[in-house]
C-alpha cells in the first residue's frame, strides 16, 4: 500500500467516526462539506493524481474512488435516519386533534347568465323545443352568405367580427348559422329547436356591450308554418318568462334572414310601462328580435320555400339578465369579481 493510499484510509475511518456524532442536518451538511466537498482530502486525492508517478496513479485512483462511494454510502443512510427522526419528532409533538370540527366545503353557484341561461331552455323544452348546438368558429359562408347577406350587402357592418389566421374563417357573430347547420342535417324533416352559445363581435366595450355575450336561437320550420305561429309562440315564451300578465307587443324590424322581420318587447317591469331610465322613457324593454325564416335561407339549408316555412327569433342573454337584476353595467357579469357573482 502506498502512503496516498493509506492517508486516504485513514480519512475514511476519521470521517465516519465524525459522521456517527452528527445529530442534525445543518451538521450533516458541514460534515458533507468538509469530507464530500471540492477543497475535501478525497476530492484532493483525483486532483492531485498527475502528480503521482505513473505506476501509483491507478492504485491511488481505484482507493480514492472507493473512499468516495463509502463515505457517499454512509451519508445517505445518515440522511434518512435523520430524517425519520425528525419526522417522529414532528409527529411526537404535533399531533391532530381529530375531535376538532373541520373546516365547512364552500360550496359555489351558477353564474347568472347561466342561470338565466338554464331557465329560458327549460321554458322552450317545456315547451317542446329540442336544444341543438353548433360551431362557435364559423366560416364566412355559414356565418353571413347563406343567411341572405352576401359579400356586397351592407348589413355586415352590423356584424364585425373576429377573422383567424385562416382565410373564411372567423368567431361567429350570432347563432343564426346555426339554423343552417340543424336544417341541413334535419331536412326534410320538421324542426323545433333553440340553439344557445356564445357570439363574439368587434364592439366598443360598454356598459350595455361586450364583444363576448350569449345568445338563443329559436328556429321552427315545417309545412304551414305562420307569422301567427311566431307570434303564438313568443307571447306564451314571455308569459313564462316574465310572468303570465306581462304585457308584449312586435314592431315591424329589419333582419337579412328574417321576412318580414319585427322586435319583441315586454312592459317595462320597473315602471309597469309608464317611462324610466332603464326603459329611456318608453315603458317598453326590447327583448328579442324575430321574423319569419327568409326564402334564400330555407333554400341554404336544404328546403324548398314553396312546400316549407318556418320563424326564428333570436334574444341575448347578457341583456335580458341586465335587464331582470337592474344591473348597471354587462361589464360586471365577466370581471370575476366575487362580490357582485355572490349576490345571485
Amino acid at each position: 500500500m502506498t502512503d496516498r493510499e493509506a492517508q486516504l484510509e485513514q480519512e475514511k475511518i476519521a470521517a465516519l467516526t465524525a459522521l456517527e456524532e452528527v445529530v442534525s442536518t445543518e451538521a450533516l451538511e458541514a460534515w458533507r462539506v468538509a469530507h464530500l466537498g471540492k477543497s475535501s482530502p478525497v476530492m484532493q486525492a483525483f486532483s492531485d493524481l498527475g502528480k503521482l508517478p505513473a505506476e501509483e496513479r491507478p492504485l491511488v485512483g481505484r482507493a480514492a474512488n472507493a473512499v468516495k462511494q463509502a463515505l457517499e454510502s454512509a451519508y445517505a443512510v445518515k440522511s434518512e435516519q435523520l430524517r425519520q427522526a425528525e419526522l417522529e419528532r414532528v409527529l411526537a409533538s404535533e399531533r391532530i386533534d381529530v375531535t376538532l370540527p373541520g373546516r365547512a366545503v364552500q360550496r359555489g353557484r351558477l353564474h347568472p347568465l347561466n342561470q338565466t341561461l338554464r331557465e329560458v331552455c327549460q321554458i322552450f323544452r317545456d315547451m317542446g323545443f329540442q336544444i341543438y348546438r353548433s360551431p362557435e368558429v364559423e366560416t364566412d359562408d355559414f356565418n353571413f352568405t347563406y343567411l341572405n347577406i352576401p359579400p356586397y350587402h351592407p348589413a355586415r357592418d352590423m356584424w364585425d367580427t373576429f377573422y383567424t389566421d385562416k382565410d373564411g374563417v372567423l368567431l361567429r357573430t350570432h347563432t343564426s348559422p346555426g339554423q343552417i347547420h340543424i336544417m341541413r342535417e334535419r331536412a326534410p324533416e320538421h324542426i323545433r329547436a333553440i340553439l344557445p352559445g356564445t357570439t363574439m363581435r368587434y364592439e366598443q366595450l360598454t356598459a350595455r356591450s361586450e364583444i363576448e355575450f350569449i345568445q338563443v336561437e329559436v328556429l321552427v320550420v315545417g309545412k304551414g308554418i305562420t307569422f301567427a305561429d311566431m307570434k303564438g309562440t313568443l307571447i306564451d315564451f314571455a308569459a313564462r318568462a316574465f310572468g303570465k300578465d306581462a304585457r308584449t307587443r312586435l314592431r315591424p324590424s329589419y333582419f337579412p334572414f328574417t321576412e318580414p322581420s319585427a322586435e319583441m318587447d315586454v312592459e317595462c317591469f320597473v315602471c309597469g310601462g309608464e317611462g324610466c331610465n332603464v326603459c329611456k322613457g318608453t315603458g317598453w324593454l326590447e327583448i328579442l328580435g324575430c321574423g319569419m325564416v327568409h326564402p334564400t335561407v330555407l333554400e341554404y339549408g336544404g328546403y324548398d320555400p314553396q312546400e316549407f316555412s318556418g320563424f326564428a327569433a333570436g334574444m341575448g342573454i347578457d341583456r335580458s339578465t341586465l335587464m331582470r337584476y337592474r344591473v348597471d353595467d354587462i361589464r360586471h357579469f365577466r370581471n370575476n369579481d366575487i362580490r357582485f357573482l355572490e349576490q345571485f
